[in-house]
């Protein structure tokens, strides 16, 4: 079989560490300490979606590909790929020098069940999965990926991901069942984790791994070079925010992800701080019902609920008196994201009369509904608060279930009853870039029990995803991405609760922070 090279080519040479990177150092200036925006409390970054673990996976893992700042793929891992002439067989060859933290060669035997693993469980990695003939290898440093039929995006898709990436694990660990967590944490990134000194609510510690051989290339979003300035980055788990802004204030700590809003105004007056964006996309935030449980497994009620919906309630809650940093947007594909689908659902008069009326004509009769929502996560406490009091005022019986965020990251997973642990809604947000297109939007994708958490099904809007990953032609992806997006609109997945943006706080010695979709740790230095 004749195979033709694409555009990805090698990058060979290894990036060196600068030479200010001194043992004369202090050993301040080695640590980077940094305030994450929740508690890590799972640690396998495939089989959860949440940030703080996508970040932590960020730290330690690499992948094949990545993006640049125009979110074209890169490689990363890769040295580069072929792909036959009839679009069916991918051969991706590894660099040279990739090791694991424990030693090992990173081989192509590792990348395979790594990408299956995480195309099992990723919204837009079981949509390709569906067209994958086999996660094969050709040799040590050759993995060689069999397809039913060609996909346009394979690369794309891979590179971009979706709310979890693909990264790559060591094979044994690579072949957990990707529905069950994992209990080793052997990485191939810039950096380890230090599992004896991990204090769950208290401390995480990772430090710089002298194998790790970067890309010559500068570091620009999830790829290029990606160069370990640091000796270590500790995570101070500090939930109180007013703590977190005074320790940051004070120099005791370097870096505040995702600062509360009504504390904003006094960093910005500090000289020594500097105020970024968390995502450079914005965030969105997002009303997730359980399709399992009554009432919510009915479409009527959901609509009911969505016909309530005032999103400036919700963006006034969140960004409080920052004009700049929310926007109404009533689409389930971000507003302003780079792809530009966003269609806005008509069923959002935010008039409780009308829901009132449509909650009577579906026959709610007092049901119990539960909604988890997180006591030290600002941006999505919030969302739970106001929803509790909606429901109240609509005259339905809600029970407020309220935790730390770890504990609803392990709740939400429950497809049990109500009265076995079970729950009705979450509120969850989501970066703009990993949902703007609807094959990674997982909040209306309707993939059932393979799906997000919330199960939602649906098999048109599965056919229509299908037929999106598999089209050459963006206007015919255009129009599947609209009817997706309608099909939502009707059945309610979800329920879109704006979009707004979130700030990180650094001290102003730091230089090189990737302002990008999450915390990256590659690339910073002092001075």
């Amino acid at each position: 079989m004749s195979m033709k090279r694409r555009n990805f080519v090698a990058a060979t040479a290894a990036a060196t560490l600068p030479t200010r990177f001194a043992i004369a150092q202090s050993n301040r200036e080695r640590v980077l300490r940094f305030v994450p925006h929740a508690n890590l409390t799972l640690l396998d970054p495939i089989f959860t979606t949440a940030t703080v673990t996508v970040n932590h996976g960020w730290a330690i893992y690499d992948a094949l590909f990545g993006i640049d700042n125009q979110f074209r793929p890169k490689p990363q891992m890769a040295e580069g790929y072929t792909v036959s002439d009839d679009g069916r067989v991918y051969l991706i060859r590894l660099r040279d020098g990739l090791k694991f933290h424990n030693g090992e060669p990173v081989r192509a035997q590792d990348c395979a069940p790594s990408l299956a693993r995480w195309a099992a469980r990723e919204t837009v990695g079981q949509t390709m999965g569906r067209f994958v003939e086999s996660w094969g290898v050709q040799d040590d440093r050759t993995v060689k990926v069999t397809l039913k039929r060609p996909l346009p995006l394979f690369i794309d898709m891979i590179a971009r991901g979706g709310s979890s990436v693909g990264f790559v694990m060591p094979e044994h660990i690579a072949k957990t069942d990707p529905f069950k967590a994992i209990t080793e944490t052997i990485g191939s990134g810039p950096f380890k984790f230090v599992k004896d000194a991990f204090v769950p609510g208290a401390s995480v510690l990772y430090v710089r791994n002298p194998d790790y051989v970067p890309r010559a290339e500068p570091a620009e979003w999830t790829a290029g070079g990606k160069v370990a300035h640091f000796d270590r980055i500790e995570w101070k788990i500090i939930p109180d925010a007013a703590t977190a802004s005074a320790a940051l204030q004070a120099g005791e700590v370097d870096w505040y992800e995702w600062v509360q809003a009504d504390l904003v105004p006094l960093l910005r007056r500090s000289p020594d701080l500097f105020i970024g964006s968390a995502h450079r996309l914005g965030i969105n935030g997002i009303l997730r019902f359980n399709h399992l449980n009554p009432p919510f497994d009915r479409v009527e009620m959901r609509r009911a609920i969505m016909m309530a919906v005032n999103q400036p309630d919700y963006l006034s809650a969140i960004s409080g008196d920052d004009p700049e940093g929310s926007r109404v947007c009533r689409s389930l594909i971000p507003c302003t994201t780079p792809d530009g689908r966003e269609i806005w659902i008509p069923g959002m008069p935010g008039d409780l009369n009308k829901a009132r009326a449509a909650l009577k004509d579906a026959g709610y009769n007092g049901e119990k509904i539960v909604i988890i929502n997180p006591t030290d996560l600002p941006p999505i406490g919030p969302m739970g608060d106001v929803t509790y009091d909606l429901l109240k005022r609509l005259g339905m019986n809600v029970e407020m279930a309220a935790s730390d965020w770890g504990t609803v990251t392990k709740r939400r997973a429950s497809r049990e009853p109500l009265d076995k642990g079970g729950w009705s809604i979450l509120h969850t947000l989501t970066p703009g870039l990993p949902t703007s297109l609807p094959i990674g939007n997982h909040y209306m994708r309707g993939l059932g029990s393979t799906g997000w958490f919330g199960w939602f099904e649906n098999k048109a809007i599965e056919e229509m995803a299908e037929a999106w990953m598999l089209s050459p032609d963006p206007v015919e992806r255009g129009r599947l991405a609209d009817r997706i997006q309608m099909e939502a609109a009707r059945t309610v997945p979800s329920v879109p609760l704006g979009q707004f943006q979130m700030y990180n706080a650094y001290r102003k010695g730091l230089s090189g922070v990737i302002e990008a979709f999450g915390a990256q740790f590659w690339n910073i230095r002092r001075g």
